[in-house]
Protein backbone atom coordinates (compact mmCIF):
# COMPACT_ATOMS: atom_id res chain seq x y z
CA UNK A 1 0.00 0.00 0.00
CA UNK A 2 1.45 3.58 -0.91
CA UNK A 3 -1.83 5.75 -0.45
CA UNK A 4 -2.57 7.54 2.49
CA UNK A 5 -3.58 5.93 5.82
CA UNK A 6 -5.65 6.83 9.06
CA UNK A 7 -8.96 7.21 10.16
CA UNK A 8 -12.25 7.92 7.19
CA UNK A 9 -14.13 10.60 8.99
CA UNK A 10 -17.26 12.36 7.64
CA UNK A 11 -18.85 14.95 9.24
CA UNK A 12 -22.47 16.37 8.71
CA UNK A 13 -22.72 15.29 5.77
CA UNK A 14 -25.85 16.49 3.10
CA UNK A 15 -25.92 16.28 -0.12
CA UNK A 16 -28.91 17.62 -2.34
CA UNK A 17 -29.78 15.92 -5.84
CA UNK A 18 -31.87 17.46 -8.26
CA UNK A 19 -33.56 19.20 -5.20
CA UNK A 20 -34.20 16.42 -3.39
CA UNK A 21 -31.92 15.87 0.13
CA UNK A 22 -30.41 12.58 -0.36
CA UNK A 23 -28.12 12.88 2.78
CA UNK A 24 -28.46 15.24 5.77
CA UNK A 25 -26.66 15.36 8.90
CA UNK A 26 -24.84 12.24 8.54
CA UNK A 27 -21.76 11.33 10.21
CA UNK A 28 -19.06 8.52 10.59
CA UNK A 29 -16.19 7.47 11.50
CA UNK A 30 -14.23 4.37 9.81
CA UNK A 31 -10.78 3.11 11.84
CA UNK A 32 -8.46 1.03 9.71
CA UNK A 33 -8.94 -2.14 10.57
CA UNK A 34 -12.68 -1.81 10.48
CA UNK A 35 -15.02 -4.34 8.45
CA UNK A 36 -18.18 -2.11 8.02
CA UNK A 37 -21.97 -2.94 6.52
CA UNK A 38 -23.65 -0.23 5.47
CA UNK A 39 -27.08 -1.07 5.25
CA UNK A 40 -31.10 0.14 4.77
CA UNK A 41 -34.14 0.22 2.79
CA UNK A 42 -34.09 1.37 -1.04
CA UNK A 43 -33.63 4.92 -1.09
CA UNK A 44 -32.28 5.45 2.21
CA UNK A 45 -28.88 6.83 0.71
CA UNK A 46 -26.63 4.33 0.52
CA UNK A 47 -25.17 4.28 -2.43
CA UNK A 48 -24.52 8.25 -2.35
CA UNK A 49 -22.70 7.62 1.11
CA UNK A 50 -20.40 5.31 -0.31
CA UNK A 51 -19.32 8.06 -3.25
CA UNK A 52 -19.22 10.91 -1.12
CA UNK A 53 -16.58 8.70 1.21
CA UNK A 54 -14.86 7.64 -1.84
CA UNK A 55 -14.50 10.93 -2.73
CA UNK A 56 -16.60 10.79 -6.09
CA UNK A 57 -19.33 12.54 -4.93
CA UNK A 58 -18.41 16.12 -2.72
CA UNK A 59 -21.13 16.69 -0.47
CA UNK A 60 -23.17 19.87 -0.36
CA UNK A 61 -22.22 20.45 3.21
CA UNK A 62 -19.96 18.72 5.71
CA UNK A 63 -16.67 17.65 5.41
CA UNK A 64 -15.11 14.02 4.38
CA UNK A 65 -10.95 13.53 5.57
CA UNK A 66 -9.32 10.57 5.08
CA UNK A 67 -5.54 10.88 7.67
CA UNK A 68 -7.31 14.44 8.65
CA UNK A 69 -6.66 15.45 4.93
CA UNK A 70 -9.65 16.43 3.37
CA UNK A 71 -10.86 14.60 0.51
CA UNK A 72 -11.98 17.49 -1.71
CA UNK A 73 -8.32 18.56 -1.92
CA UNK A 74 -6.37 15.23 -2.52
CA UNK A 75 -4.97 14.76 -6.16
CA UNK A 76 -6.63 12.37 -7.82
CA UNK A 77 -4.02 9.46 -8.32
CA UNK A 78 -3.47 9.53 -4.88
CA UNK A 79 -7.32 8.96 -3.92
CA UNK A 80 -6.93 5.94 -6.32
CA UNK A 81 -3.99 4.71 -4.50
CA UNK A 82 -6.04 5.12 -0.88
CA UNK A 83 -9.50 4.49 -1.58
CA UNK A 84 -10.35 1.75 -4.03
CA UNK A 85 -14.26 1.86 -5.26
CA UNK A 86 -16.88 -0.56 -6.48
CA UNK A 87 -19.65 0.76 -7.69
CA UNK A 88 -23.02 -0.84 -7.86
CA UNK A 89 -23.13 -0.64 -11.41
CA UNK A 90 -21.32 -3.22 -13.52
CA UNK A 91 -21.30 -2.27 -17.18
CA UNK A 92 -17.67 -2.08 -18.46
CA UNK A 93 -17.59 0.06 -21.86
CA UNK A 94 -13.93 -1.36 -23.22
CA UNK A 95 -13.73 -4.55 -25.22
CA UNK A 96 -10.79 -5.79 -23.43
CA UNK A 97 -10.01 -9.55 -21.64
CA UNK A 98 -10.44 -9.98 -17.86
CA UNK A 99 -6.96 -9.58 -16.85
CA UNK A 100 -6.31 -6.23 -18.64
CA UNK A 101 -9.45 -4.87 -16.41
CA UNK A 102 -8.20 -5.87 -13.59
CA UNK A 103 -4.83 -4.35 -14.37
CA UNK A 104 -6.93 -1.02 -14.60
CA UNK A 105 -6.84 -0.92 -10.90
CA UNK A 106 -3.08 -0.64 -11.07
CA UNK A 107 -3.20 2.45 -12.73
CA UNK A 108 -3.05 4.79 -9.58
CA UNK A 109 0.41 2.97 -8.84
CA UNK A 110 2.26 4.50 -12.48
CA UNK A 111 1.11 1.59 -14.48
CA UNK A 112 -0.10 1.88 -17.67
CA UNK A 113 0.99 1.85 -21.86
CA UNK A 114 3.49 4.15 -21.03
CA UNK A 115 5.39 2.70 -17.99
CA UNK A 116 4.16 -1.20 -18.32
CA UNK A 117 3.69 -2.92 -15.61
CA UNK A 118 6.04 -3.15 -12.86
CA UNK A 119 6.95 -6.75 -10.59
CA UNK A 120 4.54 -5.20 -8.04
CA UNK A 121 1.70 -4.56 -10.65
CA UNK A 122 1.89 -7.77 -11.52
CA UNK A 123 1.96 -9.57 -7.99
CA UNK A 124 -0.62 -7.68 -6.96
CA UNK A 125 -2.60 -8.07 -10.34
CA UNK A 126 -2.17 -12.48 -9.93
CA UNK A 127 -3.12 -12.05 -6.05
CA UNK A 128 -6.85 -10.31 -7.10
CA UNK A 129 -7.42 -12.86 -9.86
CA UNK A 130 -6.82 -15.62 -7.60
CA UNK A 131 -8.67 -14.20 -4.38
CA UNK A 132 -11.95 -13.83 -6.49
CA UNK A 133 -11.57 -17.05 -8.11
CA UNK A 134 -10.95 -15.31 -11.78
CA UNK A 135 -7.94 -17.01 -12.77
CA UNK A 136 -9.28 -19.06 -15.52
CA UNK A 137 -11.63 -16.29 -16.65
CA UNK A 138 -8.18 -13.80 -17.44
CA UNK A 139 -8.06 -14.33 -20.87
CA UNK A 140 -11.38 -13.96 -21.91
CA UNK A 141 -12.98 -10.89 -23.22
CA UNK A 142 -15.25 -9.07 -20.55
CA UNK A 143 -18.48 -8.57 -22.83
CA UNK A 144 -18.07 -12.51 -22.65
CA UNK A 145 -18.75 -12.98 -19.30
CA UNK A 146 -21.87 -13.40 -17.23
CA UNK A 147 -22.98 -11.07 -14.98
CA UNK A 148 -21.20 -12.87 -11.52
CA UNK A 149 -18.72 -13.16 -13.58
CA UNK A 150 -17.79 -9.57 -14.15
CA UNK A 151 -18.66 -8.55 -11.08
CA UNK A 152 -15.85 -10.84 -9.70
CA UNK A 153 -13.24 -9.25 -12.27
CA UNK A 154 -14.29 -5.96 -11.25
CA UNK A 155 -14.13 -6.79 -7.89
CA UNK A 156 -10.31 -7.93 -8.67
CA UNK A 157 -9.78 -4.83 -10.03
CA UNK A 158 -10.89 -2.75 -7.08
CA UNK A 159 -8.41 -5.34 -5.04
CA UNK A 160 -5.37 -4.79 -7.21
CA UNK A 161 -5.41 -1.06 -6.36
CA UNK A 162 -3.82 -2.66 -2.91
CA UNK A 163 -5.61 0.68 -1.38
CA UNK A 164 -5.59 1.31 2.74
CA UNK A 165 -9.40 1.66 1.92
CA UNK A 166 -11.65 -0.84 -0.05
CA UNK A 167 -15.21 0.59 -0.51
CA UNK A 168 -17.62 -1.65 -2.11
CA UNK A 169 -21.54 -0.97 -2.98
CA UNK A 170 -23.61 -4.02 -3.25
CA UNK A 171 -20.69 -6.64 -3.80
CA UNK A 172 -22.70 -9.36 -3.52
CA UNK A 173 -24.74 -8.87 -6.63
CA UNK A 174 -25.00 -11.49 -9.34
CA UNK A 175 -22.72 -13.86 -7.49
CA UNK A 176 -23.95 -17.38 -6.52
CA UNK A 177 -23.98 -18.30 -3.12
CA UNK A 178 -20.56 -19.85 -2.75
CA UNK A 179 -18.61 -17.03 -4.11
CA UNK A 180 -20.77 -14.45 -2.17
CA UNK A 181 -19.48 -16.33 1.21
CA UNK A 182 -15.71 -16.61 -0.61
CA UNK A 183 -16.03 -12.77 -1.06
CA UNK A 184 -17.24 -11.69 2.55
CA UNK A 185 -14.40 -14.12 4.07
CA UNK A 186 -11.19 -12.16 2.06
CA UNK A 187 -13.01 -8.89 3.25
CA UNK A 188 -12.50 -10.19 6.60
CA UNK A 189 -9.09 -11.29 5.75
CA UNK A 190 -8.16 -7.55 4.24
CA UNK A 191 -9.52 -6.02 7.22
CA UNK A 192 -7.43 -8.49 9.20
CA UNK A 193 -4.76 -6.83 7.67
CA UNK A 194 -5.24 -3.10 8.71
CA UNK A 195 -6.93 -1.81 5.87
CA UNK A 196 -10.58 -0.63 5.84
CA UNK A 197 -13.80 -2.41 4.11
CA UNK A 198 -17.03 -0.56 4.10
CA UNK A 199 -19.73 -2.54 2.24
CA UNK A 200 -23.37 -1.60 1.23
CA UNK A 201 -25.69 -4.62 1.60
CA UNK A 202 -29.28 -6.01 1.60
CA UNK A 203 -28.48 -9.48 2.73
CA UNK A 204 -28.55 -8.77 6.94
CA UNK A 205 -27.67 -12.00 7.90
CA UNK A 206 -24.12 -11.67 5.77
CA UNK A 207 -23.51 -8.19 7.82
CA UNK A 208 -24.42 -10.19 10.77
CA UNK A 209 -21.94 -13.00 10.35
CA UNK A 210 -19.34 -11.19 8.94
CA UNK A 211 -19.51 -7.54 10.08
CA UNK A 212 -17.98 -5.69 13.21
CA UNK A 213 -19.80 -2.77 12.96
CA UNK A 214 -23.17 -1.59 11.37
CA UNK A 215 -24.40 1.69 10.12
CA UNK A 216 -28.40 1.26 9.47
CA UNK A 217 -29.61 4.23 7.54
CA UNK A 218 -33.06 5.08 6.56
CA UNK A 219 -34.44 8.42 4.32
CA UNK A 220 -30.95 10.08 3.71
CA UNK A 221 -30.03 10.21 7.57
CA UNK A 222 -28.62 7.11 10.08
CA UNK A 223 -31.48 5.54 12.50
CA UNK A 224 -28.81 3.30 13.82
CA UNK A 225 -25.09 2.85 14.25
CA UNK A 226 -22.52 0.56 15.96
CA UNK A 227 -21.56 -2.94 16.85
CA UNK A 228 -23.64 -5.09 14.16
CA UNK A 229 -25.12 -7.08 16.84
CA UNK A 230 -26.35 -4.18 18.58
CA UNK A 231 -27.96 -2.87 15.77
CA UNK A 232 -29.31 -5.52 13.49
CA UNK A 233 -31.69 -6.45 16.56
CA UNK A 234 -35.56 -7.70 15.24
CA UNK A 235 -36.70 -3.86 16.99
CA UNK A 236 -34.46 -2.13 14.94
CA UNK A 237 -34.99 -3.69 11.50
CA UNK A 238 -38.62 -3.92 12.25
CA UNK A 239 -38.44 0.05 13.36
CA UNK A 240 -36.14 0.59 10.21
CA UNK A 241 -37.24 -1.87 7.50
CA UNK A 242 -41.14 -1.60 8.57
CA UNK A 243 -40.63 -5.59 8.88
CA UNK A 244 -41.46 -8.52 11.12
CA UNK A 245 -37.96 -10.43 11.14
CA UNK A 246 -36.14 -13.37 13.16
CA UNK A 247 -32.74 -13.03 14.75
CA UNK A 248 -30.52 -15.71 15.40
CA UNK A 249 -28.45 -18.91 14.65
CA UNK A 250 -29.08 -21.68 12.10
CA UNK A 251 -26.06 -24.26 12.30
CA UNK A 252 -24.32 -21.73 14.15
CA UNK A 253 -24.33 -19.07 11.87
CA UNK A 254 -25.69 -15.76 12.43
CA UNK A 255 -28.80 -14.93 10.40
CA UNK A 256 -31.84 -12.50 9.68
CA UNK A 257 -35.21 -14.17 8.31
CA UNK A 258 -37.55 -11.59 7.05
CA UNK A 259 -41.18 -12.64 8.33
CA UNK A 260 -43.34 -10.39 6.96
CA UNK A 261 -43.76 -7.07 5.79
CA UNK A 262 -46.06 -5.00 8.77
CA UNK A 263 -49.35 -3.51 7.77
Amino acid sequence: MTGLMGDLTGEDIGVTLGGREILRNVSIAVRPGDFIAVAGPNGAGKSTLLRVLAGLTPPDAGTVTLGGQNLRGMDRRALGRSIAYLPQERTVHWPLKARAVVALGRLPHGAGPLRGESDVDREMIAAALQRTDTDALAERPIGELSGGERARVLMARALAQDAALLIADEPTAGLDPAHALQLFETFTRIAAEGRTVIVALHDLSLALRFCARTVLMKSGAIAASGLTRDVLTEHEIGRVYGITAKVGEIAGVACVIPVSVRP
